[in-house]
């Protein structure tokens, strides 16, 4: 049973670091998917945390790998955000997640634009994170997004926006 954590206890806590992917193809179009462990739409782009020792590049090409199945040779980076941005969790969710050792995430971002094809990308990974997945529109990004993640996403798009 989780544990319970009053407001106060959860502003203590830290953010956990993590690296956030914005994947774009050809036509401009953002890579999102829906999370498996949600029961309502949780559309996200692919996102996790940086392990000891990693920088934000290799966190970011790890990652793509375990969420989309997109291998390196297929993605050029060409940015990252300049500051780290940070999102609390719901009070609620807190305890659930990460076994209660964080408030939320702090994220550096990493633009990249993919090269291959639609049959290139497999979300069937062993610890899977989606259960399906789209390219979206950069300005349907917002709405389609789970709301205590909707700043983050905006802080990205502002500073990603005219590469894109």
């Amino acid at each position: 049973m989780a544990k319970t954590l009053t407001a106060e206890q959860i502003a203590e806590l830290p953010y956990r670091p993590c690296v956030g992917l914005m994947v774009v193809n050809g036509d401009g179009k953002v890579f999102v998917g829906q999370r498996v462990d949600h029961d309502q739409n949780a559309w996200q782009m692919p996102q996790g945390g940086i392990d000891d020792g990693e920088d934000v590049t290799t966190a970011a090409l790890r990652e793509l790998g375990e969420e989309t199945g997109i291998t390196p040779d297929l993605v050029v980076i060409e940015a990252e955000t300049d500051n780290w941005l940070p999102y609390d969790l719901p009070h609620s969710i807190v305890p659930k997640i990460w076994k209660g050792r964080y408030r939320g995430q702090e994220q550096k971002w990493v633009l990249m634009r993919f090269s291959g094809t639609d049959d290139q990308i497999n979300i069937v990974q062993p610890h899977q994170e989606f259960s399906e997945w789209t390219w979206i529109s950069p300005k349907d990004l917002l709405s389609s997004i789970v709301p205590f993640k909707r700043d983050v996403y905006a802080a990205v798009l502002e500073e990603f926006g005219g590469k894109i």
